[in-house]
């Protein structure tokens, strides 16, 4: 099942997809996330309005996670080389997971602008991920029985402002500028999504594509990353995993290459959709 937010005259509500171009909507209105952090899924009633998907305004599934994004850095290996020999680095995998977060006012929708303010960054990179949402929380999950808390698989791209990153030691202020996580433009849910470590994943700049991989190359699978996440804290309904991006990243390149006003980027997972976003400057 794809099941997302959409806007619908005006009103946010849920909209689950039937088939072709065709989606059920909310009578009601509301956000996915209201309902998965509360446990409840609606199911789409005979009473539910049918539309195209051209009546629909696709929002961020989940528009208002209930905390930060929870992300995965270095968990590609070759993401992991480029970075360190950008870096000057020792060449190494990650022993354990690295983890970071952004904001969740860093959540935008799937075909949302992303204003690229000079003030703010000079230096805007891309980085597609396939995204776990957690359905059912807990603590000490096993990693044997993680993926029975998934509740389903999107995709994101993590923007960095690699200035900030830099500058600040830190991952958080880098990878949180306001609309900074694209993310959709649904949630495939699990039962639909057969082996998550076997889709293709790519990003592409304008007609360029800079990323092109596989999700069985992640360093640390999605039931090692529940496992090691819930060891330390609970997770909750509504978390949002990134589970990190493969090599192709533009801070690595020689010369570095950066995201400019015009740019579109547009960034997909094999079987869950795609994203597209124009790069744009503040008064546009």
């Amino acid at each position: 099942m794809r099941i997302t937010t959409v806007r619908h005259q005006g009103v946010s509500r849920i909209a689950v997809h039937e088939q072709g171009d065709r989606w059920a909507v909310s009578p009601t209105p509301g956000d996915l996330g209201e309902h998965l952090c509360a446990g409840t899924v609606p199911e789409a009633g005979y009473d539910w309005p049918r539309v195209t998907a051209e009546a629909l305004t696709f929002l961020a599934p989940l528009p208002h996670p209930p905390r930060n994004v929870i992300c995965l850095g270095l968990n590609y290996a070759d993401h992991a080389r480029e970075s360190q020999q950008a870096k000057g680095d020792e060449l190494a995998l990650p022993e354990a997971p690295v983890v970071f977060t952004k904001a969740t006012t860093s959540v935008a929708g799937p075909y949302d602008d992303f204003i690229l303010d000079p003030s703010v960054t000079s230096e805007l990179d891309w980085e597609v991920e396939l995204a776990v949402v957690i359905g059912r929380g807990g603590r000490h999950i096993r990693e044997q029985d993680a993926l029975q808390h998934v509740f389903g698989y999107t995709v994101v791209n993590d923007l960095s402002a690699r200035d900030l990153q830099f500058r600040h030691k830190q991952f958080f202020l880098g990878k949180s500028v306001d609309g900074s996580c694209p993310m959709g433009p649904w949630i495939t849910t699990a039962n639909a999504v057969p082996n998550p470590h076997n889709l293709a994943l790519s990003c592409r700049i304008n007609d360029t594509t800079e990323q092109q991989s596989h999700t069985g190359e992640m360093v640390f699978s999605i039931p090692r990353i529940i496992a090691e996440l819930s060891r330390v804290m609970t997770l909750i309904p509504g978390d949002i995993i990134a589970t990190g991006t493969p090599a192709g990243v533009g801070f690595a390149r020689t010369p570095p290459r950066f995201l400019q006003a015009g740019d579109i980027v547009t960034s997909e997972v094999e079987g869950l959709g795609t994203l597209r976003n124009r790069i744009v400057a503040p008064d546009s």
